[in-house]
């Protein structure tokens, strides 16, 4: 049997060893969860995490899918970012005080991924912001990364393919968006996902790495689902010869949000809600 593991960071998955998937099947992962653990290949679409997992080394060893990574020649890195500014020793001395670029060594390295936004905006808002200390911001909104030719990063864009045949990024979630892979890649016959929760317990932020950089707060309002939904159906609308196995604590009995089955997925004949001790007498 073919099987595939798509691992969210919902915290559902808590208290899941992770390693003990390996045997069974390739493990694709989302965002941050190559702080903790090495999957197979690991999904981010957003900015700051992009280049947080690219600048830590993680991608010169380990399969990476990202976003809009498009690189480009060194040459063309001060026009990029400076956009022909003229910027004053003061505004260059804001831009390193209030952290503004956050960018890895260059080294000898010859092409460069860069997002964000635009510097002199930048520059602009801060120069006006008066309270900006006081209020202990973090201004970082334009990430470097200093690329090698070597390492194991997909772009998006450049192998998905849409619905009418063309490559094309979808626009995607992490989370569906490494589903999609993990079937491109492997053509399974099964796949899990586990800690793709889609909903919350107490209406808050569920994610394991919550009050970490690149994610909100725990206070905050849980993450709207209907995208998760809607892409992760599509996927499965697309892969009717494959079993989807959503894994819960309390498997789909409905006695909380997290085990209660979307309405727009009740009538699709290939996604099963189970529990982790079925899981586990799958793989035995």
């Amino acid at each position: 049997m073919s099987r595939v593991f798509c691992i969210g960071n919902g915290e559902s998955r808590k208290h899941l060893d992770l390693e003990t998937l390996r045997p069974y099947g390739k493990i694709y992962g989302c965002n941050a969860l190559y702080r903790d653990f090495t999957p197979d290949v690991i999904t981010a679409v957003d900015m700051g995490i992009m280049h947080e997992i690219y600048n830590s080394g993680y991608a010169q060893d380990n399969k990476c899918v990202f976003r809009d990574w498009n690189t480009m020649p060194g040459e063309m890195y001060e026009q990029l970012l400076y956009a022909g500014q003229n910027y004053s020793d003061q505004d260059y001395e804001l831009i390193k005080k209030e952290n503004v670029i956050n960018s890895n060594e260059r080294g000898d390295r010859k092409e460069f991924v860069l997002h964000g936004s635009n510097l002199a905006g930048v520059v602009e808002i801060l120069k006006k912001n008066k309270t900006r200390e006081e209020k202990k911001v973090n201004h970082t909104s334009i990430n470097v990364s200093w690329v090698t030719s070597d390492d194991k990063v997909r772009a998006i864009n450049d192998h998905m393919i849409n619905t009418s045949g063309d490559t094309k990024d979808r626009g995607w979630a992490a989370g569906p968006t490494s589903g999609y892979f993990a079937i491109k890649d492997n053509q399974p016959e099964e796949v899990f996902l586990l800690g793709h929760d889609l909903e919350s317990y107490n209406n808050q932020l569920n994610n394991i790495y919550k009050d970490t950089k690149h994610y909100g707060l725990k206070e905050a309002h849980k993450t709207p689902s209907t995208n998760w939904i809607n892409q992760w159906l599509e996927l499965m609308r697309e892969n009717q010869n494959i079993t989807f196995y959503k894994v819960n604590p309390k498997g789909g009995d409905g006695s909380d949000p997290i085990s209660t089955i979307p309405e727009a997925w009740t009538r699709e004949k290939n996604i099963q809600y189970i529990d982790y001790t079925t899981l586990d007498n799958m793989l035995k």
